[in-house]
C-alpha cells in the first residue's frame, strides 16, 4: 500500500542503544547490571490476518534498522498461546514484549507473565487501569474516531434522508477495537438528530466468511438497509460477496469498512465498496518497536511523537478513504 504522510514520518524518540556505554535501564525503568550489547523483543500477534502482517512487517523493519531482534510469533487466537509465548521470552532473556493481545481482558495475566519486561500493547487497547507510563503503553488508532468518520460518511451522503437504515457487522466481542468503532458509530448517528434503524447487527468476528454468511441471513429477510457499517474491510467484503450472490448490486447500498487494505481499496476504486478508514498498521508497528526500546533503554517517553500527557498512549490517526483519494492509498 502505497505510503501516506503520516506513515513516511518517523518517529521522534531519544532512544540511545548503548553499545559500549557503562549501564543502561532495563525494563520497567528498573536498572540492569553491566552493558545491554542487543536488544531481544518478541512480538505476539493474536491471530495474523492482512492487516496485522503489515503491522509485524513493519515493526520487524523498525527493529532491524536499529539492530533489535524481534521475534514474529502468532498466537492463532488462543489465549493460553499467548501467555505462554510471553512466558517463554520471559525464560529466555528477552527485553520487551509487543503484544496485540487477543482478549484484552487478560492483560493482567499477560503482565504477570512478563515478568520484569515492559509490554507495548499494540492495535488491542487494555483498560486505562492496566496501562502505566514507562512500563506498559499502548500504541493504536483512537477507534472511536474511525467509527465516527463511519457514521459521519452514511450522514453526508444520505443527507436528504430523515430516516436511516443500518446493518452494522462487528469484529470479536473481545476485541478493544470492535467496541470502539462500534461506539463511535453509534454515537455520532445518535447526535445527527435523524432517525437511524439497526435493521441488523451481529458480530462476524474479522471474517470474510461470516459476515457473508450473516448478510446472506439479512437478504432473506427482505428487510431494506441504506447502509451496511462494517468495523473492518474483510468484512465489508463478505457483504460485497453476499450481495454479488444474491443477484443485488453492491453499489446500491454504502458498504463501509476500516484498514484500507488493498482489497479494501480496490473495491472503493471498482465502486463495490463505498468508504473505508485507513488504519496505519505501517505506523503502529514503527511506534510500538519506538516505545518498546525507548522503555527497555530507559529514554524518556515523552519525546515519541504522538504521545499522551499521562505516557500511557502512542496514537496514530486513522484516515479517510473514497473514490476521490483511494489512489493514494493502493499497494
Amino acid at each position: 500500500m502505497k505510503e501516506s504522510g503520516n506513515q513516511k514520518r518517523r518517529l521522534k524518540s531519544a532512544l540511545a542503544v548503548c553499545l559500549g556505554a557503562a549501564a543502561v535501564t532495563g525494563g520497567c525503568g528498573k536498572a540492569s547490571e553491566g552493558t545491554k550489547k542487543d536488544m531481544k523483543m518478541l512480538i505476539t500477534i493474536s491471530q495474523m490476518d492482512t492487516f496485522r502482517q503489515t503491522l509485524a512487517d513493519a515493526a520487524q523493519q523498525a527493529a532491524q534498522q536499529k539492530g533489535i531482534m524481534l521475534e514474529i510469533m502468532d498466537a492463532q487466537g488462543v489465549v493460553e498461546n499467548q501467555v505462554d509465548q510471553i512466558q517463554k521470552a520471559a525464560k529466555d532473556g528477552y527485553d520487551a514484549v509487543l503484544c496485540g493481545a487477543i482478549d484484552v481482558d487478560t492483560a493482567v495475566e499477560l503482565k504477570a507473565s512478563a515478568g520484569d519486561m515492559p509490554i507495548v500493547f499494540v492495535n488491542s487497547r487494555p483498560k486505562e487501569q492496566n496501562l502505566e507510563k514507562d512500563a506498559y503503553m499502548y500504541v493504536g488508532s483512537d477507534d472511536f474516531t474511525a467509527g465516527e468518520f463511519q457514521a459521519q460518511y452514511v450522514l453526508d451522503q444520505l443527507a436528504s434522508k430523515s430516516e436511516i437504515n443500518v446493518v452494522l457487522i462487528k469484529g470479536p466481542v473481545a476485541h478493544s477495537a470492535t467496541a470502539g468503532r462500534t461506539k463511535g458509530v453509534k454515537k455520532t448517528f445518535a447526535a445527527s438528530g435523524k432517525t437511524i434503524n439497526y435493521v441488523f447487527e451481529d458480530n462476524a468476528d474479522w471474517s470474510a466468511d461470516k459476515a457473508e454468511k450473516l448478510f446472506r441471513i439479512f437478504l432473506q429477510t427482505g428487510r431494506q438497509a441504506d447502509c451496511v457499517i462494517c468495523n473492518n474491510d474483510a468484512m465489508a467484503l463478505g457483504i460485497v460477496n453476499a450481495c454479488k450472490n444474491a443477484g443485488v448490486d453492491p453499489g446500491s447500498l454504502l458498504i463501509l469498512g476500516v484498514d484500507a487494505t488493498a482489497d479494501g481499496c480496490a473495491a472503493i476504486e471498482n465502486g463495490e465498496m463505498a468508504f473505508s478508514v485507513y488504519q496505519p498498521g505501517t505506523g503502529q508497528g514503527q511506534a510500538a518497536v519506538e516505545a518498546a526500546a525507548a522503555l527497555v533503554s530507559g529514554a524518556s517517553t515523552e519525546e515519541l511523537e504522538g504521545v499522551s500527557e499521562d505516557g500511557k498512549y502512542v496514537w496514530v490517526p486513522f484516515e479517510k478513504v473514497d473514490k476521490n483519494n483511494v489512489s493514494n492509498y493502493k499497494q
